[in-house]
């Protein structure tokens, strides 16, 4: 259904305050989610898979629309992906029989998960994507579906293509936000009324240069349409 969860609606501007956003492929979303997404950064810049994108309703068809989106980090934790002796059914199992010569045998289940690893690295550098459609108006905008399929992730603190710089094994939440561009000349003064913000918790991803749970592997490649070099060994999905 259509998501309006945004930061509440009391005082936005009526331009915006009708928005809604629908997360597009929500199901492949919850598919990564339930596996814990995996996001590449790399120097040069990777583009997210899934993409994201969402259709718009409830904005006014005549005024014009910036859409732009940004990435918070979900806690103060680093992560590392390593082993630990759990129950079953706890990432990923290997059954071990440690005395199979004493009946009832006895089984450890290894398992592969996420695990804190110390507090948060320094913040990279705050950054926004916008979509490069930008000003539009909102028919437009609520014509179609919205791709921000150009947006790319980075670990280069230094980075000078203006792509999105992440902590590599760190979580994050992506949020989509509308801005009405106001026409009126002292417009910064209701900036606060003229945007409306977007969440989807199923898009939560942990940032990494390399994939570390082989099932998320296997799931980029068996759903990426552009994966088709990577089955062949070209390791860009």
């Amino acid at each position: 259904g259509w998501a309006s969860e945004g930061l509440g609606s009391s005082g936005k501007n009526r331009r915006v305050c009708h928005a809604a956003a629908r997360l597009e492929m929500g199901s492949l979303w919850q598919q990564f989610n339930r596996l814990g997404t995996e996001m590449i950064v790399t120097k040069a810049g990777r583009r997210m898979f899934p993409t994201f994108q969402v259709k718009l309703s409830g904005l006014d068809p005549l005024a014009d629309y910036v859409l732009l989106m940004d990435f918070i980090p979900l806690d103060d934790k680093r992560y590392r992906w390593g082993h630990s002796l759990g129950d079953a059914g706890v990432g990923e199992q290997i059954l071990v029989v440690l005395s199979p010569s004493c009946p009832p045998p006895r089984y450890a289940f290894h398992s592969s998960s996420w695990l804190a690893a110390g507090r948060a690295d320094p913040a990279a550098p705050g950054r926004v994507h916008f979509h490069p459609d930008s000003p539009a108006k909102g028919a437009q905008w609520m014509r179609q579906i919205v791709s921000f399929d150009k947006l790319k992730l980075t670990n280069n603190l230094l980075d000078d293509n203006g792509h999105i710089i992440l902590n590599s094994m760190h979580r994050y939440q992506p949020r989509f936000h509308v801005v009405l561009v106001d026409p009126r000349r002292d417009s910064e003064r209701f900036a606060h009324q003229n945007f409306k913000s977007f969440s989807f918790p199923e898009t939560q991803f942990m940032a990494v240069t390399a994939y570390q749970n082989h099932r998320i592997t296997q799931l980029k490649i068996a759903s990426n349409p552009f994966a088709k070099g990577f089955r062949d060994g070209d390791p860009e999905p």
